[in-house]
């Protein structure tokens, strides 16, 4: 038995994967213990949870492989440096006490938290003290530590999990150690670059300068971005393209680097970023204009057009017809979108942990398939089947646990039968409840896939509003997403594949629109407007960020939507991440409990466990009110 360790840390995201035997036996992030949004620290808490889920001890691994390669990043860090100097000295001196202190040794700063780690679980194993097994036991004897490339990592963790012997890889990102964007041909067990694009020319930075110049905060307000897009008009895109980026023939592409901080400064964007676009960054304590609408459309268009443009000519050179792709640039389900459309190729599979996260699990993937030579089982393709379960590789928790913190806060509860469990919600949803589900393994990525979800009826026109303002606390104009029986895709959606990830945007059909009632609107004032019979779903552009539930990986959610479309004749739910803005999403009992007493959810139901917010205590509903209020 091989069992190998993938972490990824110290930048943002971080997370830990254990693969055993070629098999991923677990996947989390630190955040969503630590409850720290984007935690870059350690990833100690989500290791302990993968070691528990491997029943195995640390000194037990066989290896343990990190996701990228600090020297190289240092040496990209000293050359950009050099390169700009004088400017950016200051921000040359912030950066280097942490590089010589901790990033500059790392491979001493991890043995020293893995043998931290040692020391706890055998403190915990003894039931003694911290300081007494320390004091009183020799160092440990840690396994094999390695470390992988970050690009490299990204492209293992979308080609090994994914259904195809062969395929084309695209990783897009900000920057790895010095590659931004890079292709590679995956066969078998072999992954081989083809080209890389590096640093400061990246498409994910680009995309991340107009996050900033807009409002919204670098590597978390990307999707604000993206969502805000469709209320806009492209009215930039040709000034992106005259000034700022030179897109070639060969699908690669260079930035004008006049125009940006990024490199050495302390912003993404400078003041002849400015002048070009008529002002300086919006302040976040101001409300989105009509400005930011058409910047976040004309970037996505560049974005999509970009994309699709590597995609053109990667897929040309190498003949591929299966495409898999990673980095946080391929969480644009947008421009993940134009690309299926395009017809380039047969199969499109995007890892769902596409950003750093994921680069634990492609690290553990590279030590199986390359330090330890393991071959790649062949398989059928199934976009609905593949090495990552259903990106369900996280905690899960039994009735017990969940009746033991309803104990300790003193909460009335009701226990359904398990075989009514899914029609009792249906209808509950049905006649316009917000139900908190709660169900079996946490998710790994950024998206809820209805084990970690907040569920609505998408017919009801007044839930966008009603989820993203009293619920989720977040701006008006963010979108939901839709969750629909895969056999029922075709049937509401201009897609015919499965989308298991909600990585994919497609059409609302069109004989589900209603065009009448929203000619004439611009910018924010489309919101409000009936787009379609699946309102509270169908962004104002007619589309959606489709999930497709497929049975045989969440039988739970499938039933809960078959018994819904029994109920209503509607194969679809709004599905959107059980958590409110600024904190990750909730993992345990305790998580769930909180953020649902501390929003305007109706019902909870965790397992067959049922709580009424009308049951429910003032004095708990204040509490956690308090507490989400003071974190966020």
């Amino acid at each position: 038995m091989t069992r190998i360790l993938g972490i990824s840390a110290y930048y943002h995201d971080s997370a830990a994967c254990i693969v055993v035997d070629g098999k991923i036996v677990a996947a989390a992030q630190e955040e969503r213990f630590s409850r720290i949004k984007h935690d870059p620290s350690f990833p100690a808490l989500a290791i302990e949870y993968c070691l528990q889920e491997a029943q195995c001890e640390l000194e037990e691994l066989d290896a343990i492989i990190f996701y990228d390669k600090p020297l190289l990043k240092f040496e990209r860090l000293l050359e950009t440096y050099l390169a700009t100097a004088p400017k950016g000295f200051l921000s040359f001196l912030r950066a280097m006490p942490v590089w010589l202190k901790e990033k500059l040794y790392l491979k001493s700063v991890l043995r020293c938290e893995c043998r931290k780690l040692v020391h706890q679980q055998r403190a915990h194993r003894h039931k003694s003290s911290l300081d007494e097994e320390i004091q009183h036991d020799k160092k440990p004897t840690l396994p094999n530590l390695l470390f992988s490339e970050h690009h490299r990592s990204h492209a293992a963790s979308a080609f090994y999990p994914s259904p195809f012997d062969e395929a084309l890889v695209l990783c897009l990102d900000g920057v790895g150690e010095w590659a931004t964007s890079s292709a590679w041909l995956g066969k078998g067990k072999e992954l081989t670059a083809l080209w890389e694009i590096q640093f400061p020319h990246s498409l994910g930075l680009l995309y991340s300068a107009f996050t900033y110049y807009c409002g919204f905060k670098v590597n978390s307000g990307e999707y604000k971005l993206m969502g805000l897009a469709p209320y806009g008009e492209p009215i930039y895109a040709d000034l992106i393209y005259q000034h700022l980026i030179d897109v070639r023939e060969d699908g690669s592409f260079a930035l004008n680097m006049h125009y940006f901080d990024y490199p050495a400064g302390a912003t993404m964007v400078n003041e002849h970023f400015a002048e070009l676009f008529g002002g300086p960054p919006k302040s976040s304590r101001y409300p989105v204009s009509q400005k930011e609408m058409d910047l976040a459309r004309s970037i996505q268009v560049v974005t999509e057009n970009i994309v699709l443009n590597i995609a053109r000519h990667a897929q040309r050179k190498t003949g591929c017809k299966n495409l898999c792709l990673a980095g946080g640039v391929a969480l644009n389900c947008v421009a993940n979108g134009r690309i299926l459309r395009s017809g380039l190729f047969a199969n499109i599979w995007v890892q769902p942990a596409a950003g750093d996260a994921g680069g634990a699990l492609g690290a553990a993937l590279i030590a199986w398939h390359q330090y330890f030579g393991a071959e790649r089982k062949t398989q059928q393709i199934d976009l609905s089947n593949d090495a990552m379960q259903g990106a369900y590789l996280g905690p899960q928790f039994s009735n017990e646990a969940i009746l033991d913190e309803l104990a300790r806060q003193q909460l009335s509860h009701q226990v359904i039968d398990t075989a009514t469990i899914f029609h009792h919600t249906a209808a509950l949803i049905e006649a316009g409840s917000v139900i908190g589900w709660f169900q079996g393994r946490m998710e790994f990525g950024p998206r809820a896939l209805g084990n970690r979800s907040i569920i609505g009826d998408p017919r009801n026109q007044k839930m966008q509003s009603i989820m993203n303002l009293k619920i989720k606390q977040r701006e008006s104009f963010r979108p939901f997403a839709p969750a629909v029986l895969a056999e029922d895709v075709s049937e509401y959606f201009d897609i015919s594949c499965a989308s298991p990830y909600m990585l994919l945007v497609a059409d609302v059909k069109e004989h589900l629109r209603v065009k009448s009632e929203v000619e004439g609107f611009f910018g924010i004032d489309k919101l409000n407007q009936i787009r379609s019979t699946l309102p509270a779903i169908t962004h104002v552009d007619n589309s959606a960020r489709v999930q497709t539930v497929h049975q045989h990986t969440n039988p739970a959610f499938y039933a809960l939507l078959q018994a819904f479309k029994t109920l209503s004749g509607c194969g679809v739910l709004i599905n959107t991440s059980f958590n409110v803005r600024g904190e990750p999403p909730v993992c345990s009992p305790k998580d769930a409990i909180r953020c649902f007493l501390a929003t305007d959810m109706d019902y909870l139901i965790m397992n067959n466990i049922v709580l009424d917010k009308k049951a429910m205590p003032f004095a708990a509903i204040t509490a956690a009110k308090a507490v989400s209020f003071a974190e966020d």
